[in-house]
């Protein structure tokens, strides 16, 4: 459990006061958070399109398609791409990845139940969000090129048991490390001003969800950025708002397991 020593210690160490005093000293480049920020969505595709590589050598009739049902698997490949990066540029700065998260509060299951707290109040803007876009750019009965990669489907056992167990628990830590933790709070620094930084992340957090089972199509890709931006805009008020991480991640990771849930059964 951390202490409040500790806590306090680890929050002053990524607040953007503290950043902006490496940023004078010349230890936060802007090539880390516009690394990080265009480069995760970026990196989903290119793990797709090696999974598509090896579906056609295997002379699958349809290599695109059904690599984005491997999304799953593939999502980790730029799991390692982030961590990697963020721990060059936090060793750069003299920190730890861990002061990316600021302080833990676990005693009496305070950030468990804050985590609950926050997937009741961040689920349903996602929910309403992709319904609205949905019946906006396809109507009632219409249906997105790309929407049957959250249908089920048959993956191999070991990769269901992947998906389960360790996919969503590295994936959802992962993306609040980078979008919130580690470059949000850069780009205030480097930028002064919150609400750039705010605009520059939210659009490519949401973004980077067109590159889930990628289809070269504007209305479908425009459709799926207008359904997340909502709940991406929500989170990232929450994470200004208090600066902490695991409450997030928490929420975090009951969204990602209830997307599992639905395409691997």
């Amino acid at each position: 459990m951390t202490t409040i020593r500790e806590s306090a210690v680890t929050l002053d160490s990524d607040s953007v006061a503290a950043i902006r005093r490496r940023v004078a000293e010349g230890k936060v480049p802007w090539a880390g958070p516009l690394l990080l920020v265009v480069g995760r969505g970026l990196m989903w595709m290119a793990a797709q399109g090696i999974v598509a590589l090896v579906f056609l050598a295997r002379h699958v009739e349809r290599p695109w398609h059904d690599a984005c049902y491997w999304w799953s698997i593939c999502f980790t490949l730029s799991d390692i791409f982030c961590l990697a990066v963020m721990r060059h540029y936090t060793r750069r700065e003299g920190i730890r990845m861990r002061d990316l998260i600021g302080p833990i509060r676990m005693r009496h299951g305070h950030d468990i139940f804050l985590g609950l707290g926050y997937y009741v109040l961040i689920f349903p803007f996602f929910l309403v969000g992709g319904f609205v876009t949905q019946m906006l750019f396809y109507g009632v009965s219409g249906v997105a090129p790309n929407a049957y990669i959250l249908h089920a489907r048959a993956l191999p056992l070991w990769a269901v048991i992947y998906s389960l167990s360790i996919y969503w628990i590295i994936q959802s830590a992962t993306e609040e490390l980078t979008y919130q933790g580690f470059v949000l709070p850069r780009l205030e620094a480097l930028t002064r001003r919150t609400p750039i930084a705010f605009a520059i992340v939210a659009f490519f957090f949401a973004a980077q969800h067109c590159a889930l089972g990628f289809v070269p199509d504007w209305r479908a890709n425009l459709c799926r950025f207008l359904a997340y931006l909502p709940g991406c805009a929500v989170v990232m008020l929450i994470y200004i708002r208090t600066r902490r991480l695991a409450p997030l991640i928490i929420a975090h990771w009951l969204i990602d397991v209830g997307a599992i849930l639905m395409t691997v059964f």
